[in-house]
Order: structure tokens, then sequence, then C-alpha cells
């Protein structure tokens, strides 16, 4: 499977910075849009060795597995090991924090959901610190966490957020699950999902019930100086900073003022203060330990199947309405309290029924890359749905509005074998493929677009 690079401050943010007129933020800024990008496209970063684990089952009883690296400031994946599962600690304050940040995460999924780390099976977690010089980021690339140390003026080191550490690593679980696609409404419920888990992990680990919490990500993120408290709040979406720099917070708590763009794969960060809002007023309203009453419902719903990856707010809360009837009852307390929480933010819980898959628009560009053969000759084509004939059109709608892509991705072909790349970032998908494991009629469709290139 090809899996989607999550950051924890959005592009919109760092190019607010990169326009400041203090030269250090903005080049800092700059440069971690640079090195952003640069690894949204697969280059800049050197990728794990041969024989690197990846994915390990646990042996008898559950236990996290943590592996902690440092970069020594470079941009080289994975760098250095400094500590094992079960070392002694470092000294390294962002190594030891990573390394604690990664247990207490663990802990959450396993002694509450019975859950043994990211996929279910023991998965090996590996992250690295002190990733490039100043780098104002902290992601998940599908394998690792990784953690910048920041500008030092804006932001302080990534590792000393907890919430921000449970935020990244629950994007693993959300790819294992329900694989949400990480666009329009979709994404934002893959944003949300992480900030939920990401907040019950401080919850939990501080031992807060919901009243206590301050519901924040990123609270320990911004220095001194900076007008706010925290990347975003859940509680009160569209209050988390107004700074000069930083502008304005710009999350809505409310469906009436849902924010149509472009940007932000169609606001991903932004959109996603809705249901985090429904789902911090819900645990308010349930009262004692969030991950026991609402938390809980969340999990079924994420790792319950039924979950499609293109969810919109109305299916996604009507799965939480359900599930928590299923969980707690007819009646009860946490049912009343998760549809009133939606139903304060305007979302109307729609049928879970499933229903018909949206097309995709027919301007949307599609991208179609053919390697391998025994000649190794690279043949691509970039173009839009509607240059294609209508009956191709069609199918390639079809084809990239559903899950069969991403079903059969991979990145080992046979040998000699060809392999294609499809990218239509419009409906998020990103993935490769071997050519044996496409249908025939998959197969005519791929090359007739590739045949066509010069028409």
């Amino acid at each position: 499977m090809t899996y989607r690079r999550h950051t924890i401050v959005p592009p919109y943010l760092l190019r607010r910075l990169a326009d400041s007129d203090e030269s250090g933020v903005a080049v800092i800024a700059q440069q971690t849009l640079l090195t952003d990008q640069s690894l949204r496209d697969g280059r800049g970063a050197q990728q794990p060795a041969a024989g690197y684990p990846r994915t390990a089952v646990s042996v008898g009883e559950a236990a996290p597995r943590r592996e902690i690296s440092t970069a020594n400031n470079t941009e080289t994946l994975p760098g250095t090991v400094v500590r094992r599962e079960g070392d002694a600690a470092t000294g390294d304050l962002a190594a030891d924090e990573a390394y604690d940040g990664f247990g207490a995460t663990w802990e959450l999924f396993h002694d509450a959901y019975a859950r043994d780390s990211i996929d279910g099976a023991g998965m090996l977690l590996p992250g690295t610190v002190h990733y490039g010089r100043s780098y104002d980021n902290a992601f998940w690339d599908g394998e690792r966490m990784v953690f910048g140390d920041g500008d030092g003026q804006i932001f302080g080191r990534f590792t000393a957020s907890l919430e921000v550490i449970g935020h990244e690593l629950t994007h693993g679980v959300t790819e294992r699950t329900a694989g949400l696609i990480y666009s329009g409404q979709p994404g934002a419920l893959n944003e949300h999902i992480s900030d939920v888990f990401g907040s019950l992990v401080k919850q939990r680990h501080l031992g807060q019930d919901a009243a206590a919490a301050d519901w924040l990500i990123g609270a320990d993120l911004l220095l001194p100086g900076v007008d706010g408290v925290a990347l975003r709040s859940m509680i009160a979406p569209g209050t988390a900073y107004d700074d000069p720099r930083l502008g304005k917070d710009p999350q809505p708590d409310h469906m009436d003022r849902f924010v149509t763009t472009t940007d932000d794969n169609g606001g991903v960060h932004i959109n996603s203060g809705i249901p985090n809002r429904a789902f911090a007023l819900a645990a308010r309203a349930i009262g004692g330990q969030a991950w026991v009453g609402a938390g809980q419902v969340w999990y079924d719903v994420l790792t319950g199947g039924q979950l499609d990856a293109r969810a919109d707010f109305a299916r996604f809360a009507a799965l939480t309405i359900d599930a928590a009837k299923t969980r707690f009852g007819d009646g009860s307390p946490e049912l009343t309290a998760i549809a009133e929480g939606w139903q304060q933010v305007g979302v109307t819980a729609a049928s879970t029924e499933p229903g018909p898959v949206p097309p995709a628009a027919t301007d949307a560009e599609l991208l179609l890359r053919r390697t391998g053969g025994v000649t190794g000759v690279v043949r691509e084509r970039r173009t839009s749905l509607d240059a294609l004939p209508p009956s191709d059109a069609k199918k390639w709608n079809s084809l990239l509005s559903s899950n069969a892509l991403v079903d059969v991705a991979t990145g080992h072909p046979v040998r000699d074998g060809f392999c294609y790349r499809v990218a239509c970032e419009a409906l998020s998908v990103d993935v490769t493929v071997a050519e044996q494991d496409l249908s025939k009629s998959q197969r005519h469709l791929f090359q007739r677009t590739l045949l066509d290139e010069n028409k």
C-alpha cells in the first residue's frame, strides 16, 4: 500500500510564516515548506535499508516495541538508533520524550481498546528526532514518526507535545483500518480522528477526565511571545491562536461556517474543527474518562468495517450514533450526548446504508506512469479526465472513486513486469500497482490511455 505523509503543521500556516517580515522566521518556514514538498514528491529522504523491520507480530504477552533514532540535524532517514525498547534514558530530551510518547500512545490503544500497536499485531514503533535544521514540523510517513526541533522563535521541539505524538501515530491506525482518503470531508475526518486519540493519549497519561482536559492539540509547541495556546482547540475551534505572524486560527465550529477551499487538500486541517467540537461536547456531556465513553464509540466506528474511505461528516455521525446504541443501549446517556454533540455543530446524521459513490470531477487531473518491462522504458501521460474518450473517462471516474486500486496497490512488481503509478490529487489517489494485479479490463484501460498520449 502507498501511504500518505501527514504533517502536524499544515502548509497554509507555514506559508503565512514564510511571508513574515522577520527574516529568520520566514527563511526557516520557506525551508520547511520545501522539505515537506520534496518528501511528498518522494525526494530528499533516504529510504530505509533493505531488511528494515516494518511490521512484526507479537510473541507472548503484548508489549510496546520502540526504537528511537536521531537524524543528527540531517534529512536522512531513518538515522542512527539511540534507544530501543527497555534501554535506559539517553539524556537527549527529544529522544526520551519520543520514547515516552510512543509508550503512552501504545498504552491507550492497548489498555483501553485491546489493540497491540498501530497495526494491531505488535508493529514496531520507530521514530526519528532532530530531523533537519530548525525543521518546523513533525510527520508520520506510513512507517515512522519524524520530529523537527522547531525554529526556536515560533515553534519549540515537536517531541514536547504528547498529543502531537498520539495524533501522528493515530494516522497509522486509520491507514490500517478505515483508510479515509486525505481530501475534503473524509480528509477532515482523518485529521479529526487523529486529534481525538491524540487528545485521549494525553488525558489518559495525565489521569484527566473530560471536564479537566484542555482539549488542545499542540499545546506545548508555541513559544513565549506567540499570541496563541496551541495549533487547534477541539472544544473551541477558531480560538487557538491570533498572532501577527501566524494569523488567526481558521477552524470553523459549525457547518454554517464550513470552509470551501482547494488549499490544504480541501481544508482537512481546517474543517476538522467541526467534528472535533462535536466529540469534545459529547465527551464533556457524558463525563468521566473520555476514552471510556465517546472514545470507545469512535474506536468502534474506526475499526468496525462500516466506515467507508470516502465517508462524509453526516455518514460518520450516523455511524457513531449507531455504535453508541449498540455498545451502551438505546436511550443511554452516551447515545444522547453523541447525538446532541453532532446537532450542536450542525451535522445531520445520514443513513448508515451505503449510498452511491460520487463521481470524480470531469476536469480532475490524472497522472499515469508506466515503468519496468525488459527495456525499462518509462511511459507517462498527464491529462484531465474530460480530455479522454467519454467511455474511458467514465471508467476512470468509477475506478478512481472506488478502492479498487488501493486494494491492489504494491511496490513490488514481478521481475521485468510493468508497474503503474496512478495519481489523481483531486481524489487523493496516489498508488503504485503491478500490472499482474490489474483485471483484464483495467489493463486495457491503462494501455489505451498511454497509447492515446499524442492524440
